[in-house]
């Protein structure tokens, strides 16, 4: 028994941390391809602050069919009725003396945060794939555990697979097992959401002595030799913000279907393939992820209210190891990218979504995940920068990780850490900067500090001339030298109302439709739709049944949506191109498409 107890009330877990709290978990699982299943054991530790309350487990979907003790003996248990957003709570009645806990279970075929996927779905061809994406509340639909990120958990796992297929984990020593599976360890605490597995016909590239690349056999090779710079940017982060505390720094490129750019999972960031554009003009996921080994996986949200801690933090540290490796310009033209995003989607969101402390009562912790935690929280920083100076505020954050290392905290905790080790320190400063208004009013202060970026003065300046002339020579021969980037902001920056004329023009001298960009490609694609560009449609077809990145796909229905007879083409196109897509995009786009099986 132990007289630490979790501050934190999550209301999106049916767990009871501060009565008795899980610390370490045991997996041992097979995984059944043909069943499309996972079943096996977990065996809980606990630390058990009042002995007189059950142990409270968050499940979804999941069959139980034994909880016993850590010495074999049966333990009562009940699952409760379903909760909205939340599953089915789980609680086991525990003794005096009970120390761990045993479950005994297997997932649905449905459980949201495993998508199994047919061989024809994959890059080779040959063989299924599985992989898991529990952010925010999905890891209890695999695991019945305490899926909270106020609570963390040192694990451990045993994987079996079918033969041939190749398990990896977001932990350290995938080892072969005599019993022909795979063992992994995490010694370090982690909340539940980053606990992650795949499993496919995969190969390893080694970028350094600490950096890997995974990938099927047909991809792994175009993978290594995009991502080559992994290793200066991990040297990059250490260099800005201190060390890396994590061994390993792998990334997995997985199937398309996979419905984020990616996924910060330690040892092993899970990412999309849509960042292979074959000239590393999207290596900035890579360092977003990266950069969450401090944001976010060292110093985590306590709750999905602070999720601002996790994503505003990283955006600032990405861009800082953009400007580190790839000089500032990249980094300026970036910012200046996420910012017009950010204004764009204020002006849809209503005032209570603008708040980066946003308040998610009875509401599923993804309607955070809109561009305001990301870039309003990084424009939070850049403020406090620019106030304070870059120097004291590197320190203030190589402090502010070496002090909440390997814990969960929420905006209140930050809020009096802000205040005792910056804001404190420099009164007159701290008198220009309203940490309030940023933190829990709606909208972006007028104190934002406004970006720019010189590379982007020559691309807006050709885009007038085109608007003027429409001549696609003209912009072929005035970008000769532009970097996706400054095509990026081209696409994004054109009217409305641009007509099917116009872009057949520049499509003649640039060939958007065939981008391997997928950036360019979404933006070209939207365009495409507005101004009812049919030679485009069997790409936009194509990319919507190929693609699962949310971030590209949503938008794009959602001008579908708008189209005329657009109704009818998005439905259709859904309809084949749903069962591709993970659980989490389609839990977004079935009430935008109207959707009910």
């Amino acid at each position: 028994m132990t007289t630490s107890v979790p501050t934190a009330i999550d209301s999106h877990s049916c767990a009871r941390p501060e009565q008795v709290r899980v610390t370490h978990l045991d997996l041992d699982l097979t995984l059944d391809f043909q069943q499309q299943i996972a079943f096996g054991t977990v065996a809980l530790a606990l630390e058990r602050h009042d002995l007189k309350a059950p142990l409270q487990l968050d499940t979804a979907e999941l069959t139980i069919e034994a909880v016993r003790d850590g010495g074999g003996t049966p333990l009562e248990f009940q699952l409760g009725a379903a909760v909205p957003h939340l599953g089915r709570p789980l609680r086991v009645d525990l003794r005096s003396d009970t120390g761990s806990v045993v479950v005994q279970y297997r997932t649905a075929p449905s459980a949201a945060a495993m998508q199994w996927l047919q061989p024809a779905q994959t890059a080779g061809g040959r063989q299924p794939f599985l992989f898991t994406q529990g952010q925010a509340i999905l890891t209890r639909s695999w695991i019945p555990l305490q899926d909270s990120p106020s609570v963390r958990v040192s694990w451990a796992a045993r994987i079996r697979a079918p033969q041939g297929l190749r398990p990896v984990m977001s932990a350290m020593h995938g080892r072969a097992a005599e019993d022909g599976g795979f063992t992994f360890e995490m010694p370090q605490p982690v909340p539940s959401y980053l606990i992650a597995l795949a499993c496919g016909d995969l190969e390893r590239r080694e970028i350094s002595q600490r950096c890997a690349v995974w990938a099927e056999p047909s991809v792994v090779t175009a993978a290594a030799r995009e991502l080559e710079d992994m290793e200066q940017m991990v040297a990059a982060c250490e260099q800005l913000f201190g060390p890396y505390r994590w061994g390993r720094y792998d990334l997995i490129i997985l199937p398309p279907s996979f419905p984020f750019g990616g996924m910060e999972n330690p040892c092993l960031t899970f990412a999309t393939p849509t960042l292979l554009a074959g000239d590393k003009s999207l290596v900035a996921l890579v360092a977003h992820e990266l950069a969450h080994s401090w944001s976010g996986n060292l110093v985590t949200n306590a709750t999905w209210r602070d999720f601002w801690l996790n994503e505003g933090f990283t955006v600032y540290l990405e861009r800082r190891i953009m400007e580190q490796v790839y000089g500032k310009d990249r980094a300026d033209m970036e910012l200046v990218l996420g910012m017009q995003k950010l204004a764009a989607e204020l002006r849809e969101l209503p005032a209570g979504d603008q708040i980066l402390h946003i308040d998610l009562a009875g509401r599923d912790p993804d309607d955070a995940m809109t561009e305001v935690p990301y870039e309003k929280g990084a424009a939070f920083l850049r403020r406090l920068e620019q106030v304070f100076g870059r120097g004291p505020f590197d320190r203030f954050l190589r402090d502010y990780f070496a002090g909440h290392a390997f814990q969960s905290i929420t905006t209140a905790e930050f809020e009096d850490w802000l205040q005792q080790h910056l804001l404190a320190a420099a009164p007159d400063q701290a008198r220009q900067i309203d940490v309030q208004q940023w933190l829990h009013a709606a909208g972006l202060p007028a104190d934002a500090a406004v970006p720019a970026s010189r590379a982007f003065q020559e691309v807006d300046a050709l885009r007038a001339a085109f608007l003027r002339d429409r001549s696609g020579k003209q912009v072929q021969q005035g970008g000769q030298r532009f970097v996706s980037q400054q095509w990026q902001r081209f696409l994004e920056g054109m009217p409305a109302d641009l007509d099917a004329r116009a872009l057949q023009e520049l499509d003649a001298a640039l060939d958007f439709t065939h981008s391997g960009n997928a950036e360019l490609l979404c933006a070209w694609l939207r365009l495409a739709i507005r101004a009812d560009y049919r030679t485009a449609m069997p790409a936009l077809e194509q990319f919507l049944v190929a693609v699962g990145r949310r971030k590209f796909i949503k938008p794009l229905y959602e001008e579908l949506l708008k189209a005329r007879d657009g109704k009818a083409r998005a439905a259709a196109i859904y309809q084949r191109a749903r069962p591709h897509y993970h659980t989490v995009a389609v839990r977004t786009l079935d009430p935008l498409l109207g959707y009910h099986g």
